[in-house]
């Protein structure tokens, strides 16, 4: 059913395509808000921001894009400063001395 929805839905090939993972994800917002997504509208974004990163990485230079991917992961991944330690004896409620109920 939902192959039969994607090919009949899907434009003609363009320079940026629709994936299926894209495709089903659009199908996916429609279904459960509501709303119609305009595909033309999405591939021209999708094209826009493709060539937005293909300028951007034209004006840079390759050490300094690998400064700031490694800058980007420390602050990602940065260790916490004081490792904290959880007592399990301290957290387990104090068991009775009594025998459980019989069933």
């Amino acid at each position: 059913m939902f192959r039969r929805i994607i090919r009949k839905r899907r434009s003609a090939p363009t320079l940026a395509g629709i994936s299926l993972e894209e495709e089903l994800a659009l199908i996916r917002v429609e279904l459960m808000y509501g709303l119609r997504v305009n595909r033309e509208a999405y591939l021209r974004r999708k094209v826009d921001e493709r060539n937005e990163m293909a300028s951007r990485m034209r004006e840079r230079e390759p050490a300094e894009m690998l400064a700031d991917l490694r800058g980007s992961l420390d602050r990602a991944v940065r260790p916490t400063m004081v490792e904290t330690v959880v007592d399990l004896h301290s957290r387990r409620q104090a068991r009775t001395t009594q025998d459980p109920e019989p069933a």
